[in-house]
């Protein structure tokens, strides 16, 4: 099956559809984009002229209890960010959505990250590095970063952005045969 990207357009403002909004909570946010991502996808899947197919879309969210940690938006706020980690057991939202046939359907994953303490010169080195940027929470599970997890209580792939039991939940529920 051939697979299409649907990445934005020059004059799609993502990061806007990105913002967090006052009082949000985490999961409220992460299905909130993703609804936001898909129907964005859907409306250029059609000004493409593509042929019908389900269209996925997922968005990640790290968060300490309320608090949602975004992308940061430059070195200083990464290694703020990385700090409030350290030491500390943080949750990653990761919502997943499927449309086909005229209809959708969404799911979320939560997992729960331990981060070991972590010393202020690693974490500059880590922000140095460049992996922090563009990375809810300031970091990938498939980094650096790796080093300083303790423990996982959820899905290491929900944790890199695409939670693949619930993407095959949602491809199987659109037609779409997953596994043998």
């Amino acid at each position: 099956m051939r697979h299409e990207l649907l990445v934005a357009d020059a004059d799609e403002d993502v990061e806007a559809l990105e913002a967090t909004r006052a009082g949000e909570l985490p999961a409220r946010y992460v299905e909130r984009v993703t609804r936001a991502k898909l129907r964005a996808a859907i409306a250029r899947h059609v000004k493409r002229r593509l042929a019908p197919a389900p269209i996925v879309c997922a968005d990640t969210a790290v968060a300490i209890g309320t608090t949602i940690l975004g992308k940061p938006a430059d070195a200083d706020d990464a290694a703020r960010t990385l700090a409030l980690l350290a030491g500390r057991t943080h949750r990653v939202l990761t919502a997943v959505a499927v449309a086909a046939n005229g209809r959708s359907r969404l799911l979320v994953n939560v997992s729960r990250v331990r981060f070991a303490k972590v010393a202020p010169e690693r974490i500059a080195r880590y922000v140095a590095s460049g992996e922090p940027f563009g990375k809810a929470g300031a970091y990938a599970i498939q980094s650096a970063a790796a080093a300083w997890i303790e423990s996982i209580d959820g899905s290491y792939t929900g944790i890199m952005g695409l939670p693949l039991h619930e993407t095959a939940v949602l491809l199987e529920w659109a037609g779409i045969a997953v596994a043998p």
